[in-house]
């Protein structure tokens, strides 16, 4: 292929991607802040400055951009409990940094979520969805934790899979304060961090403190 025609479809794809992901930003936006129901295509592209006619070559409805936002927060989640950053050698600072990473995750959606949950009532394929997600999250905790258990790391205070419900709803619970008050999340994120590695049964050290 010429160069040049190879420059000029490279550029039209990176084109189409910014106008997807613009499409995707003020769908999330929109709808956090209006709700499912009282969101419209209109309202979504206004927001992103683009044509109705735009917004159907990337997105069939509403619905469906509306599922790409939640495969998109899942992919956060998951990606959050992967502890990048942390050093992998060093399981109590992975276990902080997962927590941490998970429940800021959860505050800079939680809008999105909160929208995404009262939907999902009366929604059964979106709730299938949603709580496969939930369930994928917790499944992940759980095996984290019992790892911890095996390698002599963690002597929690419950089973490893009560240990982890409890850890996801704390992370569901603090969310919301961070959310509300953003300057504050150093001081909860350590009050938090400080809880989990309890209910692991193991001491708290200066890096998970840094984590936080």
């Amino acid at each position: 292929m010429p160069a040049t025609l190879w420059s000029v479809r490279t550029g039209r794809d990176r084109l189409d991607s910014q106008t997807r992901a613009a499409l995707i930003a003020a769908a999330k936006v929109t709808f956090s802040r209006l709700g499912y129901a009282r969101t419209t295509v209109a309202d979504i592209t206004e927001r992103a400055d683009v044509s109705r006619a735009t917004f159907y070559v990337y997105f069939a409805s509403k619905d469906d951009v509306f599922r790409v936002l939640t495969e998109q927060l899942k992919d956060a989640f998951l990606e959050a409990q992967e502890a990048h950053g942390a050093d992998p050698d060093n399981q109590v600072a992975v276990a902080a940094a997962s927590v941490t990473h998970f429940v800021d995750v959860y505050a800079r959606n939680l809008a999105f979520i909160t929208v995404l949950e009262h939907q999902a009532l009366t929604d059964e394929q979106l709730r299938a969805m949603w709580q496969g997600v939930r369930e994928r999250l917790l499944k992940r905790m759980t095996r984290f934790v019992r790892q911890l258990v095996a390698d002599g790391v963690a002597h929690p205070v419950a089973p490893p899979d009560m240990v982890a419900t409890a850890a996801s709803g704390m992370a569901v619970r603090f969310a919301p304060l961070i959310a509300a008050s953003p300057a504050d999340r150093p001081q909860i994120m350590r009050y938090l961090v400080r809880l989990y590695l309890q209910m692991l049964g193991i001491e708290p050290g200066p890096q998970a403190e840094e984590t936080s």
